[in-house]
């Protein structure tokens, strides 16, 4: 964009305003309204129009509504696009993952990316949602695990005329990029199931699902898929079935089966668990009660944390399902990309689920054992 402190004296300050409005046109085919312009530009409202009014009468932009305009031929800027990160947080692998490989993806697509840490609070990160407009970016892509804060978030973005990509928890009006829940937790259920009949006949005496109700609907259909998994493949389905909260945390879901098992007596137990960290503190409190051999426990999400406990010999985590966020990153980028760029997108893009267990483990992660992953997590 030209500079608008420029004082060489041979500069025509009309053209130069009138430079700064075609440049405010930031992709082929986008329609801006005066307002828009007058936000992007920095000009009044007046000015704005005057030159929009010029423009428009020298061909240079295409009126398609009321203030509503277009540029006639394609937009050629060297502007480097700045798209917002509105991270999760940092205390588990997962999210810090998504953000590494977020990092190196925007670096190779030349790509600004300015981060936010929504420290998996909503407050924070509805106050991120202003900082990231304020910083005027061209697009956000939104990593927040609260559903009810998403509606407040998203209302932001659409004000101010940014469009959003959501990972992993819907937000109204957003593009989502992520897990498809019900698939992943099929593939877990399933395991489960299978793994009763060979072990213990088929015979359960509980199915405990450790879920994360803040997240909404639709990452609880990962429970919802457990549950049909296990409900496909076990032999004897007449199975009492327990709901927790573990909000997705090994500390929370540690005091919460601690509790249960305080009361529950049943010998043969499948714990499916939307997260590793839950996965983790479940195993956790059997342990700490001397009961380890009355459960196994399938996880989500193949966390570092997840794949060292695979390792371990004798282990009641049977399986991981993988979500690979190490890979998010080109995924998001080019989809954000194409986006700005007013190609067709689809509403959603999912990733490819597998199951990991400590058969496969090394096979699907052969650089653990050389980057030195240990237990250094809550489950350590």
């Amino acid at each position: 964009m030209p500079t608008r402190t420029n004082h060489s004296r041979y500069l025509i300050k009309s053209l130069v305003h009138a430079s700064e409005v075609l440049s405010a046109f930031r992709s082929e085919g986008e329609v801006l309204r005066l307002r828009d312009v007058v936000a992007r530009t920095g000009f009044n409202k007046g000015m704005c129009f005057r030159l929009l009014y010029t423009l428009h009468s020298c061909g240079f932009l295409e009126k398609v509504g009321e203030n509503q305009y277009r540029a006639v031929s394609e937009i050629r800027t060297n502007r480097k696009y700045r798209i917002g990160y509105a991270a999760q947080g940092q205390d588990s692998s997962f999210p810090r993952e998504v953000a590494s490989s977020l990092v190196q993806a925007a670096e190779s697509a030349h790509v600004e990316l300015v981060v936010v840490d929504n420290r998996y609070n909503a407050k924070t990160a509805v106050r991120n949602a202003d900082q990231l407009i304020r910083e005027e970016v061209d697009l956000v892509i939104e990593f927040q695990a609260d559903d009810a804060a998403a509606p407040a978030i998203t209302r932001k973005f659409m004000e101010a005329n940014i469009p959003m990509i959501a990972i992993d928890i819907p937000h109204p009006g957003a593009t989502y990029f992520g897990a498809n829940n019900y698939e992943a937790g099929l593939i877990g259920g399933r395991h489960l199931g299978r793994w009763a009949n060979k072990h213990w006949e088929g015979v359960v005496e509980e199915i405990v699902m450790v879920e994360i109700s803040r997240s909404g609907s639709v990452p609880q259909q990962r429970i919802g898929g457990m549950l049909a998994g296990i409900n496909e493949t076990l032999r004897h389905t007449d199975t009492r079935t327990i709901h927790l909260d573990g909000d997705g945390q090994f500390r929370t879901t540690l005091e919460g089966i601690r509790k249960h098992l305080r009361t529950s007596k049943a010998k043969r137990i499948l714990v499916g668990a939307a997260t590793d960290p839950s996965a983790l503190g479940a195993l956790r409190a059997f342990q700490e009660a001397g009961r380890t051999a009355d459960c196994v426990v399938v996880g989500h999400n193949a966390e570092p944390d997840g794949r060292a406990e695979l390792r371990e010999p004798r282990t009641r985590l049977i399986g991981s399902v993988a979500y690979f966020p190490e890979k998010y990153g080109p995924g998001v980028i080019r989809l954000a990309l194409d986006i700005l760029a007013r190609k067709a997108t689809p509403p959603a893009m999912f990733i490819r689920h597998l199951l990991i267990t400590p058969e496969n483990v090394d096979h699907f992660y052969p650089n653990d054992t050389l980057m030195g992953l240990s237990r250094t997590g809550p489950g350590a």
